[in-house]
């Protein structure tokens, strides 16, 4: 049985609703995915008990992510929206815990966007601070048996957290149990001079990973190394899921957010299939590499 593949809902929609979920849920079972990812865009979009009952329904699992829309600061910013952003933060691990997802993922420290020039001191005060913020979530999620796994972006969606060993550097003072790195491979394609190297540097702290092609469509339709990046996984000891992550051009304003300015495949039913099937296909290949020689010996 090969790892445990899953959709992001934002490949159809946005923001996601309880309607809307009824409606995906089904296919995406259906089509073969393990897992379903959820967006908490705002606080109510959608009930997690209502999701709880239908995913439990379907055999299907889930994963939740966190979203950093504009006024949503743990860093460089007053304290009413620290707090703000924290009671956020908190409620969306209340969904992840009623739906089952082990993971709240997303980059919990500043909304994306938001681009600032920053000294060596300063960047060390930022991720100080980031650390004083996100301590109060990261201890309610442990206690609701969530991670935390924070996502460094690519340099024009942040100037705080690009790379693995920034996001390192800045998350050491938390306990591991509790937060961890969210690895996205379109973000690590930009910023990272070997991605399989980053993978393994964050071994022991991977939490949850996504993944796409290059230019945001199926993984497999682009140029980077998969069976390198699973062989790193891998060796890392990361055993989640993978879960698809792309973005729908018929919502304008997360089409304008991720800069998707063109279709990405002949529909996104396709780009969700195709990448299921190279997925499953590649890590069936992996998993047969790796059982022991059971030959005359």
């Amino acid at each position: 049985m090969g790892r445990a593949l899953g959709v992001n809902t934002w490949v159809w929609t946005s923001p996601l609703t309880d309607t809307a979920l009824e409606r995906l849920a089904p296919r995406i079972r259906d089509w073969g995915f393990d897992v379903i990812e959820l967006p908490v865009e705002n606080i109510g979009d959608w009930t997690p008990s209502r999701a709880a009952k239908l995913l439990d329904g379907l055999g299907l699992s889930a994963t939740v992510t966190l979203v950093m829309g504009p006024g949503r600061e743990l860093v460089a910013t007053d304290h009413a929206t620290v707090t703000a952003t924290r009671d956020y933060l908190c409620r969306v691990v209340d969904a992840a815990a009623a739906v089952g997802s082990a993971v709240i993922a997303g980059p919990a420290y500043s909304s994306v966007g938001r681009t600032w020039r920053m000294t060596g001191a300063e960047r060390a005060a930022h991720y100080a601070e980031l650390a004083d913020g996100l301590g109060p979530v990261v201890e309610h999620a442990a206690a609701s048996g969530v991670r935390v796994a924070v996502e460094p972006l690519n340099r024009y969606e942040t100037s705080l957290l690009n790379t693995v060993d920034q996001a390192l550097a800045a998350l050491a003072g938390l306990p591991p149990e509790g937060c961890g790195l969210a690895l996205d491979v379109y973000h690590m394609n930009i910023e990272e001079t070997d991605i399989a190297a980053a993978v393994r540097r964050a071994s022991g702290r991977i939490a949850h990973v996504q993944v796409c092609a290059n230019d945001r469509g199926a993984p497999g339709s682009d140029h980077i190394d998969w069976p390198a990046l699973l062989a790193a996984l891998d060796d890392s000891g990361y055993r989640g899921p993978l879960v698809i992550e792309s973005f729908t051009a018929d919502n304008a304003s997360i089409a304008t957010a991720a800069s998707i300015w063109r279709p990405l495949a002949a529909d996104q039913d396709t780009l969700a299939t195709d990448g299921l099937a190279f997925l499953r296909r590649l890590s069936d290949q992996q998993d047969r590499q790796d059982q022991p020689d059971r030959g005359t010996g």
